[in-house]
């Protein structure tokens, strides 16, 4: 008597979820072979991270309604957490866990390439200094960057974390960290995640009280940012500082 295998419920037995099943063109994994990685669109990509789809969808398909959910934006993506990612139908822990480890490695080389030394001229220097550090963040974060007299980055530090509507910056301890550092001038930065460029009364009461430190100091503050994911506030710029 022949043996009948149940393939009801066993997603190894769907030929839908497996690539090679698919039409050759629609193959991520062999058209990246053939044309190159840059021949591939964002949802190809993403579907070679997830590798399969459901039964009635093909990777692809799940990666688009993914993207479609963050408005094809990769930076919103980037935000999601694992959990964000499994109310996706199709994406499980593991998958979940490839995309934002692939998006994770993607700010790391963002970090890295901005790592050399580097001379701040101005506030748009500052933003794309920073960027790696702040960019994708869904609660706000306070750094500094400490310069020579050359205005050449010596390092850049976290202060404080917070949540989403602020974070504490305490001048002790960025002066502290400065006069270790025998930095000559400190630029601020801190993040507001809802995008508002307005500084607060709070922002402004700091940054006045951090300019009147660092001239006692002979630590001039060159800079306050307040940091967006598309655009930044500069109180120097405004002349505020």
């Amino acid at each position: 008597m022949e043996e009948r295998v149940d393939t009801s419920d066993n997603s190894l037995y769907q030929p839908s979820l497996n690539i090679k099943g698919w039409a050759e063109e629609d193959r991520p994994r062999e058209k990246l072979l053939l044309k190159g990685k840059a021949a591939l669109s964002d949802a190809e990509l993403i579907a070679i991270l997830i590798g399969s789809g459901t039964p009635k969808l093909t990777a692809v398909d799940v990666a688009k309604l993914i993207l479609a959910a963050v408005n094809n934006d990769l930076n919103e993506l980037a935000k999601l957490s694992v959990n964000d990612l499994k109310k996706h139908k199709g994406i499980g822990e593991a998958k979940a866990i490839a995309i934002v480890s692939a998006l994770e490695l993607g700010r790391r080389r963002k970090e890295t390439q901005a790592t050399a030394k580097t001379r701040i001229t101005c506030s748009t220097d500052i933003y794309n200094y920073i960027k790696p550090q702040l960019l994708d963040l869904p609660h706000e974060e306070f750094w500094i960057i400490l310069l020579n007299r050359a205005n050449i980055v010596m390092r850049k530090e976290a202060i404080s974390t917070g949540g989403v509507a602020g974070t504490v910056a305490d001048p002790k301890i960025i002066f502290k960290k400065a006069l270790e550092q025998l930095a000559s001038s400190v630029i601020l930065v801190h993040n507001h995640p809802s995008g508002n460029l307005k500084p607060s009364a709070a922002d402004i009461a700091l940054t006045k009280k951090m300019k009147e430190a660092g001239t006692l100091l002979d630590l001039p503050i060159l800079d306050h940012i307040i940091f967006t994911d598309n655009d930044y506030y500069s109180f120097a710029d405004e002349g505020i500082l």
